[in-house]
């Protein structure tokens, strides 16, 4: 069965212009649909990215890094953003791909429908005009006839009727009118048979000619619309094909990580977590109120610390936290040391004025500010004020003495770790600020190799202070491991050790009372801290207070310092200091002589102001001169 538009359908001009105009508007329905499905992807897409970033942790927690079950699900979520970002992709190859070139190709189908259509109506008006011309000139022939015919009778009976002179004459005038009726018929007739063979040649061309040309011009448009369609539909689901492999690798992560849970590994970690290493309490011994009450006291027995500490003292520390934050908040100005006559660290560190843990005023002051505040600087005073309650709270001893032994050895472990790899980078840093000082050395005109001296003096410090505390965080992890080695031979040659200790109970309980004195066990304000489950309840509550802040960013530098003197901070809140070291300052002094700076954005501290020469910038003077006004 023949399928040109031309011969089959010549005919239907008027319908093929409506089933084209409905053709184009599908076209631009489907445009519209692929859209649509675009931006319904890329919703799912931000749903799924903010349902992953709501119930993923806000900041790294040492208890979701070591059981398996939080691993899991930290890398489902993760695997959620990464099938975010394929739905998001899937999105964009849709917009560029298919509905741009739809909507571009939907304008060129209509104007070449238009060219199209424009030239069959011009064909179809001159078969028309022709047809006309053919009807005129058939009607004047028609009419030209009937006249000579009408004519030729007048001139024939005006003869027949021919008597006289006078009407002699009118035959012969009867005769000419008809001869020139008869000739102008025969020019009509000429002029008829030649529209008419005009008209049939215009028809043939019409029909056999231009029609089926035009016709078939839209014809290939349909098709190649359709043709369109069809790759628009094939490259949506390729799009769609493209990120299932992504997807399914997704799906196998999030499998492997729920495969890899273990419940058994996540119980034995919780062991090696809350493991204190004392030994279980001993037996009780029979009082005898005859006599003078002994009782057998073990080493590593953890009750019999507790009832030594009730003795000294009955107060739990973290249980007196709203005292003891009104004893930060009103204790009494203490004044900064004086500058020392000499720049040696032996005068700083034997002055009898010892600095405060950190000064209360600047706390003080802070309060203040928040409650006699603006809504503009009421968000710093919080920052500040939370940064200097976790410089008094937040910390205990720096030999984690106050903890259990297992937990002591593995927290110094963890620190040790920790600096090990901070002073890797550090010496890293060193040796690239070496070698860009050699290039800049042999080339001075890449850069001035004096420029990096600042830099390289304070990484060589930072390396420094790190070894240092290295060194002493070593010292004090061997302290714990000697004592664990003392506790587990005592552990093996005396069994539970509690027999032993009850043949010689004078010495052990001396020497027990010296390695479990009431001072190991104090809290940060001296108070005796009978329970350390209520200290981890008091850092966990220490811990809300900071997630009311978690989202904040730290506090901007208002200026720089320069140490005119060597200062060592041995009490909690200060920041030791070498002459000569660069500081960020963080906050001005409040009129207490201590000034707040910063230390490579990590340590935080109160320094005396009169061992600093503050160089504070433009921009922070104005809003340290606003903040005050407000």
């Amino acid at each position: 069965m023949s399928c040109n538009w031309g011969t089959e359908l010549w005919d239907q001009f008027d319908n093929l212009e409506k089933h084209t105009s409905w053709g184009i508007d599908f076209l631009e329905r489907y445009s519209k649909f692929i859209k649509e499905r675009a931006d319904i992807e890329l919703s799912y897409a931000k749903q799924i990215r903010s349902l992953s970033k709501k119930y993923h942790p806000k900041r790294s927690r040492e208890d979701e890094s070591r059981y398996t079950w939080c691993l899991a699900f930290s890398a489902t979520l993760r695997q959620l953003s990464e099938l975010a970002i394929q739905r998001e992709e899937l999105a964009e190859n849709l917009n560029t791909q298919i509905v741009c070139e739809l909507t571009r190709y939907t304008q060129e189908v209509k104007a070449e429908r238009k060219t199209h259509f424009q030239d069959g109506r011009r064909t179809q008006q001159h078969i028309e005009s022709s047809w006309k011309q053919l009807e005129s000139s058939k009607r004047r022939y028609e009419r030209d006839c009937k006249e000579a015919e009408r004519a030729q009778q007048v001139s024939d009976r005006i003869d027949l009727d021919n008597k006289t002179d006078g009407e002699k004459r009118c035959s012969l005038k009867a005769r000419q009118t008809a001869q020139q009726k008869k000739q102008a018929a025969e020019e009509s007739r000429k002029d008829y048979v030649t529209s008419l063979n005009q008209f049939n040649q215009d028809q043939h061309q019409h029909y056999h000619t231009l029609v089926p040309v035009i016709y078939q011009r839209i014809q290939d448009m349909e098709e190649r619309r359709i043709e369109r369609i069809c790759n628009a539909m094939r490259s949506s689901a390729e799009a769609e094909r493209k990120v299932l492999p992504v997807a399914s690798r997704c799906l196998d992560v999030m499998m492997d990580a729920a495969e890899g849970i273990q419940p058994r590994m996540d119980t034995q970690q919780v062991v090696e977590v809350y493991k204190s290493g004392f030994d279980p309490p001993g037996d009780v011994e029979f009082d005898d109120y005859s006599s003078t009450m002994r009782r057998s006291i073990s080493e590593s027995s953890y009750l019999d610390n507790r009832m030594e500490g009730r003795r000294h003292s009955r107060k739990l520390w973290p249980f007196i936290r709203k005292n003891k934050l009104l004893t930060l908040l009103s204790s009494p100005r203490q004044p900064p040391p004086p500058p020392p006559t000499s720049p040696s660290p032996g005068g700083v560190a034997n002055s009898p004025h010892s600095p405060p843990p950190a000064s209360r005023e600047p706390i003080t002051q802070r309060l203040n500010d928040l409650m006699s505040s603006g809504s503009r600087t009421r968000k710093q005073c919080l920052r500040s004020l939370k940064r200097g309650l976790s410089l008094k709270l937040g910390s205990g001893p720096a030999d984690c003495s106050h903890l259990p032994p297992e937990q002591r050895r593995k927290k110094l472990q963890t620190r040790i770790n920790n600096m090990n790899e901070e002073i890797q980078r550090e010496r890293e840093q060193r040796d690239a600020l070496l070698k860009m000082r050699e290039v800049y050395e042999r080339n001075p005109q890449m850069g001035d190799a004096g420029s990096l001296e600042p830099r390289l003096e304070e990484v060589k410090q930072s390396l420094q202070r790190l070894e240092e505390e290295l060194r002493r965080n070593q010292a004090w992890l061997s302290e714990a491991d000697s004592k664990a080695c003392d506790l587990s031979s005592r552990r093996q040659s005396g069994g539970c050790g509690l027999n032993s200790q009850v043949d010689t109970p004078g010495s052990s309980s001396l020497k027990q009372l010296e390695d479990r004195s009431p001072a190991s066990r104090e809290s940060p304000d001296g108070s005796y801290t009978e329970d350390h489950s209520a200290e981890l309840q008091f850092k966990s509550r220490s811990s809300e207070f900071d997630d009311d802040f978690e989202d904040e960013e730290p506090l901007p530098s208002i200026g720089t310092c320069k140490s005119l003197y060597p200062f060592q901070g041995q009490n909690e809140g200060t920041l030791s200091m070498v002459e000569g070291e660069l500081l960020s300052v963080v906050e001005e002094d409040k009129g207490d002589g201590w000034t707040r700076v910063r230390r490579n954005l990590e340590e935080e501290g109160y320094v005396p102001t009169s061992y600093i020469k503050v160089f504070l910038d433009s921009s922070a003077k104005g809003f340290v001169q606003s903040s005050r006004l407000v």
